[in-house]
This record gives C-alpha cells, structure tokens and sequence, in this order.
C-alpha cells in the first residue's frame, strides 16, 4: 500500500473544537521558580489560530500583586487575563492564576478558592491539572515547565488516566529541572522537548493522533497486526494482553504512533520487529499506574468505620488479617489500606495483638520496586492530612518516606493475575479499576478467583466505574455506591477457577466456540455412561496447587471433607495412612510431568482398612486441561483369610512386623515435623530478609531526615525565585522607560527638577545643572540648599504654596549672567491621581526677552514718529479696530487716542449712511500694495461731516499675504 493510501486508510483528526459538544482542548501549563522564561518562550511560539486554551499555574508570592499577565501579554498575541471567578474559558486565550488562590475548572468555567494548605504545602499545579482531567476527560493536555519541587506530577497521571495529553519541557533546557524530571520519572509523558519546539510538537501531535475505531473487526489487516503487537509484547514482556479490552489496548497503541507520526498500524509492527526498546515503552504505555493515596475518600472512611471494624471483631487476639491488593501500581492503594487499619484497630482495640499481612501484586517490576521503597514525592501532601504525614511518613529532603511500621504489613510482589495462583485465605481485597481494562468473559473468572480467594465474609472492594455483572450472586453488596461487597455462602462452579499457568491456554472466546453442540441421546451414550458409573475407577481432577476441579465416581472411601472451614483441596481431604507418600508423588508429578503410581496404599476408612492403588497422572492432552493432574483410585483385592486367626508359630513374626509399622510411622511422622519446620524456617528467614531490607531502607534515609522544614523553604525559595524574575522583567521595562524619558527631557532642552512632599530632589535634567549647582549626590538633598542665579528668593515660599493649593504658579525671572527663565511649578501627580512632590520646569526665555525689548523700542519710536508728524495718521486692522492714533487725528476728530484705541473705526468716524459703503472700498484695497488714495466721508470734531481724501497702504508679511491692517493718512 502506498504512503499517499495508507495515510487515506487511517483516519486522523486534530483535537479542535468540537462541533457537537463546543469542547476544544484546554491546555494547564504548570511552572516555579524560573519558569517565566520558559514560559515567554512557549507562548511566543504558539500560533495566533491555535483552537486551544492555555491556563497558567505557577508558584507566586501571595503576599504580592500579580504582575505575570502584563510580562506575558508583551510576547503573545492572544489575550492574556488574570483569572477571575467563575470566567469562562475560550479559545486562542491565555489565564493566568492570580496570587494567593486555588484555580479549578467546571464544565469549562474557572472557580477561585482560598487556599487552605500551609503557604509551604500548596500544589497549585496538581490541584488544576486533576480538575482538568476530570473535566475535559481527551481534551486535556498537561504541560511542565522549570520549577523546583513535584507539583504536577500527580496532575499529569491523573490527565494521562482520562486519555489526555502530557508534555514536558526538556529538563537541560530548564533552570530548574525537578519538576520537569519527577514528571518524566513517572513515565507517563508522550512529549519532552524544549518550550520553544513544545508548541509545534503538541499540534503536530494532536494532528497525528488517529481516532479509535468503534470496531476494530472491520479490517481483517487491522486487526492481524494487532495480534502481532500481542505476540510481540508477549514474546518480551511475558504478559498476554488478548484478554484486555481492544479498544484501550489500541488507544494506547495510537497513541505512540501518533508520537512517532506513523499512520499505519503495520508500518508500528515493522517498527516494534527493528526497536526492542519500544516494546518495553508500549508495555509501559499499556501499564499505566493511576494511583494515589485514599482515592475517593468516601471508600476509606467506609472502611475505616465500618468495614474493617467489622472483620477485627471477629478475629481471635493476637491472630493475623491478611488483605490482597491486585495491581497495586506503585503501592499508595497498599500503604493506604495499612494507615487506615492501624487508625481503625488504634481506635477499636489497640492492645488484641491483631496484625496485618498486605500481599500487594502488580505485573509491572518496575512499579513494584519503586512501591517496595515507600518513598514518595512532597506532592502526596494534597491527599494525606498533616496528621496522617506527620503520623506515618518520615519527613525527608526529597519527600516522604513511609515509616516501618506500616512498611512490615505490606509485602510486594510482581504477579500476573490471570496467569500465575491467586493468594488464598484472604480476608479483604481491594481491586480498583482494574476490572474495567479485561474484557467481560475474564471479569467473570477473576470474580470467580477473588470469591475462591475470601474467607467466609470477606470483603471485596472494587472500582467506582466496576461492576459485579453476572458475578453478582456470589458477593452481598455492603454499600453499592462504594463498591464495597462481601462474600457470600454460595456454592462456586469450579470452571470459573479454571486459570492458566502459561501461554497455552486458549483464549476464552475460543474455547467456548469450540465447545461442541450437545449431542442427541442415543442407545451407545447411554451404554457408554451406564459401564462409566459402574465400571470406571474413581478418579478426581486437580490443578497444581491440589484444589479439586472435577470428582468422576464414588470417591467418599478415599476422601472425606476436612474439619472446620470448608476446603476442597485433594491434601486436606485425604484420609488417613499415605498423606506423606502421596504429596511426593505429587510433587514428582509436577515437577517431571509425568505419571506416578503408588502400589498397595493402606487407608483406614468406617473403622476398617483399604488397599489401593493410585495414580497420580500429568496430563498433556487434550490442550484445555493441560497442566492439570487426574487421580485414580483403583482398590486392590484383599487376599483370601486374611481375617483368620494367625496360627500361634507365627506369632513372634507378627509382632516384629507390627513393631516395624510402629518405627515406619514414627519415621513419617518424623520426616512429616522436619518438613513443616523447614517451611517454617523458610517464611522466618524470608521475613528476617523483609526486615533487613526494611532497616537498610531505613539506614539509608537516615542521612536525609537532617532537615524538618525544608520543604517550605524550597517553596518560599520558588516564589522568590517567581517574583525576582518578574522584578527583572519590570526593571527591564523600567529601565527601557526611563532612558526614553531622560532623551525626551533632554531632546525639549527644558531644564527640569523633580522634587517630592519635602521639597526634596528626586530627579533632575542635564540642563537644570546650567542654573543650579548639581551634581549625583544631590539626589535627596533639600532643594532649598541649592544655590542658583536665580533672581528668585520666593521660589521655596511659593513651592510650598503650589503644595498647598495644587494650583500651578508661573513667573519669568532673570538671572545674574542676564539670562530670563519662565519658570513654572506645578504639582506631581501619580498614575493613580496622588500628588507626590512638584514638578518644575525652566524654560529659557532670554532670546524671546531680546526680541521683546527691540520690539518695544520700535514701538516707542514708531509712535514718537508718528506724532511728530502733522498730518493725521491712523492704523486700523482688517476689522477695523482702531490700533494707533496720534495726536493729529486728535486734533482733527476731537477725541483722545485712549478714547478710540480698541474701537471701531467704522461705527465711530463714518455715517451710519455711509457705513457698508466705505467698508467695501476699504475691503477692496486689501489685496493692494503701495500706496492707494480714498475719499469717504468722515464724522469731524464737534461731529461735523467732512468729505475727506485718505492715503491708504496696506501691511503685507513675509509670505506676502495680507496682515488685514491699514494706514490711512488724511492729505
């Protein structure tokens, strides 16, 4: 098949908004101490149309205001929000956690809490990550970034159990690699990469990620190399996955094609035949541990009050409770099941002697080995109370380790449930969520070995999501919505403890399709069965460990039921005479696979005595019951006479054959005594070994209980570590900002003092240093001690005065070298609106002052020439405002200049008549240079008319446009 049709063949999707349910991936970003960085690399590179949210987490000093939002906002084109209650998540948008809260999300809305923890025990980043996993379920993907600590890590297995995504920034690229690392020990991650490349890698991933197809049956070619990934996980793991449910086991297949971008299911065969390694990786993938302490607190409570009281009073003092726990994972549900027993027999009977043996099992080596140290990260403080930590954890550099007393209850083991022997006289079981990954014919058998497994009113705990289905009549249920079941008294079909010991047996489905159609009754069947009842020997069917499968004929001669509790194993119901010589037997059977026979057995039985013989035969076929052992029971005739009485010469030979019988059983019994304290010598050296290895885990945490508070230093030290990277990013900006306000000071050339409320100097530009004597150290200094060429005195009265009334003042003032400054004082007021000292500026006016004094001294001369002059001169402008009048027109209007300056020229010399007139012709000239005569009649002195002949000239500026001012001179 090509590329271009394989790539046809599977289909692929991107996680974007989904048109039905509106969910789009939401992604939590966790990160501390120096994960702004890494941060501000990751959002730049995410593109503008993106289709996911981003919530970021991360340490902050509670005690200060949030700047993180503004320092993101700078380098991400999406918007960036502090968080605030109940705000509804939307797409290609960035939330930031604001300080001193919780943040948790509900169907796509954020909720705010106070935090409850000690300041030095919050895991912000595990509380939202767990939140979003229950949320968002596929659609959640987690990310971790530099930060110090574990926060995260639980957040990540709880997204990884709902189907999510993990990613996590390489940890030699981080600042702080601890967080990035202990997520990266939990082998859950599908992406480890730099925070620049984790955006690109996450779309392609999302892009690459194939949908599970609701029936993988549909392709014959799909599911051949399915079964390929099988045998090869069991040719190197030695785990068969046939039985789990197909469509998780392919999720996770997917999901490590997705990784490497392989389309093709059998482009992964071919992957998986050239990489062993990946192989172990896929195991690890299908393996996934999802665990914590006292998950679902509802359960433990349960069995702390009622459960577990209840079996402790019916034991017996100083007897042993013995409890199962089947994929134990890393070992939180094992410790977890032993704290809540020893709070529980404390509080019921501390002093009964009562013990606990915890046989906790897992398939995965790995997690058994990490469980069996009892050591756990600080991040387990979310779901153990300070009583319970302080109680059974030791407190260490590095987290908690588990203290000896619960250690010694619990004894870890790799197990495969559905191929190795169950541990039996069990009193409790816990099975969570473990049932939900097999598919529902092994569910049935596992039910079956768990009741086998229980005692007589033993308990069984199962998952939230888990069923008993048709199992249900052999548990009473104890509290359904708990899970929380209890052996019944029913009697158990033995097929359903029909468990493989290896590869070879069939698979479920198999075996039950093969089983043959119930034939028609006829003359040689019954015949068959009639000489089987009344000809074939007696014989039962047993597995290795001698738990009878199946009785053929009358065998109540040979066995009989064991006293006490009821037990159908083939040792306890042997009568008496060979036990000894039939468990060698036995064991040769097994252990040569073959057939053993014993000759002349004598039993007693109803107060007299049989011969038999017995075989004891290792079955190979048929392949259903191989690895199972059939025993027959055949009785050997007795010989005739043999009740006579014994003539008297063979007395003494009698009674010597009756001494040596005695000194034969004394020997067996003597043998018997040896083995049983070999097996007991054997449990005590392994319990010695148990111990040992608990006092070397013990010895070896001794060197890291030095410190007791260290785990709130390091938090501490990670929002001081937040904090001083968000200083740096503000005194960045802060400096940015003020070398563009030193160049705009000193590019206006406007001399410039800052001062705050006490007349203090705060700031000053270049150019005041050419007033004021300054210089560095001043800062601080009084501005009152400053010498200047001011002619000033009252600049600190009216300083104080602009303080007091925040009315600006603005004088011009001289200088001793003959300078002019417009000086002006103005208050200092904050972005908030608060004044916080005076600004004053200087503005250097002294060419302006130049200009002005040339300028008044043209004006005086103007106007001395102007009335030495004998003809009646007047300056009007285009509005015909009477600007100058000299003493001729005085003379000849008989009014003074001050009388007329300002008025109107029309409204005061010209005839109402004549008023529209004479402003035409005058309007008219102003386009006109040089000099332009005029006759109009004018109002004289006394208010005579006169009919008068002006000269007119009309004042042009540099550009040569009309200044719209006349002079008019009367000839």
């Amino acid at each position: 098949m090509s590329a271009k049709k394989t790539k046809q063949a599977i289909k692929s999707k991107e996680k974007t908004p989904d048109s039905k349910t509106g969910k789009f991936p939401i992604v939590g970003i966790g990160a501390s101490a120096g994960g702004l960085e890494a941060l501000e690399l990751f959002l730049k590179n995410v593109p503008d149309k993106s289709g996911m949210a981003y919530v970021v987490i991360q340490h902050l000093d509670p005690t200060q205001k949030g700047m993180l939002p503004e320092l993101l906002q700078r380098i991400s084109s999406m918007q960036v929000f502090q968080v605030k209650d109940l705000m509804e998540v939307k797409p290609d948008c960035v939330y930031v956690i604001p300080p001193n809260k919780s943040i948790s999300i509900f169907k796509g809305v954020l909720h705010l809490f106070e935090p409850v923890e000690a300041r030095g025990l919050r895991l912000p980043v595990d509380f939202f990550l767990r939140s979003l996993a229950d949320d968002l379920k596929e659609y959640a993907v987690g990310i971790i970034l530099s930060g110090m600590g574990s926060d995260g890590s639980s957040g990540i297995r709880a997204i990884k159990e709902k189907g999510g995504i993990a990613l996590v920034q390489a940890p030699e690229t981080a600042r702080f690699d601890s967080m990035p690392r202990n997520a990266i020990d939990s082998g859950l991650i599908d992406i480890v990469a730099p925070p620049e490349q984790l955006p690109s890698e996450l779309i392609n991933f999302l892009k690459h990620l194939p949908v599970v197809q609701s029936n993988l049956n549909n392709k014959v070619e799909d599911k051949s190399a399915f079964e390929k990934i099988i045998i090869l996980l069991r040719t190197h793991t030695g785990n068969d996955f046939s039985l789990y449910k197909k469509n998780t086991v392919y999720r996770r297949i997917e999901r490590r094609m997705g990784i490497y971008r392989i389309d093709g299911i059998y482009s992964y065969v071919h992957f998986l035949q050239e990489n062993p390694d990946e192989v172990n990786i896929l195991f690890k993938e299908l393996m996934i541990g999802v665990t914590n302490f006292f998950r679902d607190s509802e359960v433990w409570e349960n069995l702390k009050e009622k459960a577990i009281p209840s079996l402790i009073s019916k034991m017996k003092p100083n007897s042993q409770l013995r409890a199962w726990v089947p994929g134990c994972s890393t070992g939180e549900e094992a410790y977890s099941l032993a704290i809540v027993f020893k709070e529980a027999l404390e509080k019921i009977n501390p002093n009964a002697g009562i013990s606990l043996q915890i046989f906790a099992s897992d398939i995965d080596i790995d997690a058994i080995n990490t469980a069996r140290k009892g050591f756990f990260a600080n991040n387990i403080a979310s779901d153990v109370s300070p009583e319970r930590l302080s109680r059974f954890f030791t407190k260490t550099e590095e987290g908690y380790r588990i203290k000896a007393e619960i250690r010694e209850m619990v004894v870890f083991a790799q197990h495969n449930i559905i191929m190795h022997p169950p541990f039996t006289n069990i009193d409790l079981i816990s099975c969570r969520n473990l049932l939900i990954y097999m598919v529902p014919e092994l569910q049935k058998k596992l039910l079956g070995l768990f009741y086998y497994s229980l005692n007589q009113e033993g308990i069984l705990l199962l998952g939230t999501s888990e069923t008993l289905g048709t199992q249900s009549h052999l548990f009473t249920p104890l509290d359904s919505r708990l899970k929380i079941f209890q052996r019944s008294d029913v009697s158990l079909n033995p097929s359903l403890l029909d468990f493989p010991s290896s590869f070879t047996r069939p698979k479920i489905g198999n075996v039950e399709k093969s089983e043959p159609d119930k034939p028609v009754m006829n003359i040689q069947t019954l015949a068959d069965q009639l000489l089987l009842s009344q000809f074939a020997p007696a014989g039962v069917l047993v597995n290795e460990n001698g738990n009878i499968l199946y009785i053929s004929g009358r065998t109540g001669k040979y066995l009989e039921p064991a006293v006490g509790k009821a037990n159908l194993n083939i040792f306890a119901m042997l009568r008496t005479g060979f036990q000894n010589d039939f468990a060698i037997a036995f064991r040769k059977a097994i252990m040569n696979k073959e057939t053993v026979e014993l000759h002349h057995v004598k039993i007693g039985t109803n107060g007299g005595s049989l011969t038999l013989n017995v075989t004891i035969q290792w079955i190979h076929k048929p392949e259903p019951l191989y690895g199972k052992l059939m025993i027959i029971f055949s009785e050997v005739p007795q010989p005739t006479g043999v009740n006579q009485p014994k003539k008297k010469g063979k007395t003494a030979a009698s009674t010597r054959e009756a001494e040596l019988e005695e000194e034969l059983q004394r020997t067996r019994e003597e043998m018997q005594n040896i083995m049983e304290e070999m097996q007991t010598s054997q449990e005590e050296l392994k319990s010695t070994n148990e111990e040992l290895q608990s006092t070397n885990e013990e010895l070896q945490s001794t060197n890291e209980e030095l410190t007791t508070s260290k785990e709130e230093m390091q938090s501490l030290n990670e929002e001081l570590q937040t904090v001083n990277a968000e200083l740096t990013a503000k005194v960045n900006d802060y400096s940015r900002v003020n070398n563009d306000m030193k160049n705009l000071l000193n590019s206006t050339d406007i001399a410039t003092l800052f001062l705050d409320k006490d007349l203090n100097i705060r700031r000053y530009t270049d150019q005041a240093t050419k007033i004021f004597k300054l210089i560095k150290s001043d800062i601080g200094r009084p501005f009152t001690d400053l010498v200047s060429q001011l002619h000033y005195p009252d600049l600190p009265e009216d300083a104080r005065e602009v303080l007091r009334t925040l009315i600006f003042i603005e004088k011009q003032i001289p200088t001793n070298d003959g300078r002019w400054f417009s000086i002006r004082i103005m208050p200092y007021r904050t972005l908030d609106d608060r004044i916080d000292g005076l600004v004053i500026t200087f503005i250097d006016i002294s060419e302006m002052k130049l200009v002005e004094e040339k300028l008044l001294k043209m004006i005086q001369e103007n106007r001395l020439l102007i009335d030495s002059s004998p003809k009646v001169i007047l300056k009007i402008s285009a509005n015909w405002e009477v600007l100058e009048f000299n003493s001729a027109a005085e003379n000849f209007f008989g009014k003074k200049r001050e009388d007329v300056t300002g008025h109107n020229f029309m409204d005061s010399f010209i005839p109402e008549a004549l008023r529209r007139k004479t402003e035409q012709k005058m309007t008219g000239l102003l386009t006109k240079s040089g000099n332009n005569d005029l006759k109009m009649k004018v109002i004289a002195a006394d208010a005579e008319e006169l009919d008068t002949a002006w000269s007119v000239n009309v004042l042009f500026d540099r550009l040569e446009l009309s200044s719209a001012i006349f002079t008019i001179t009367k000839k």
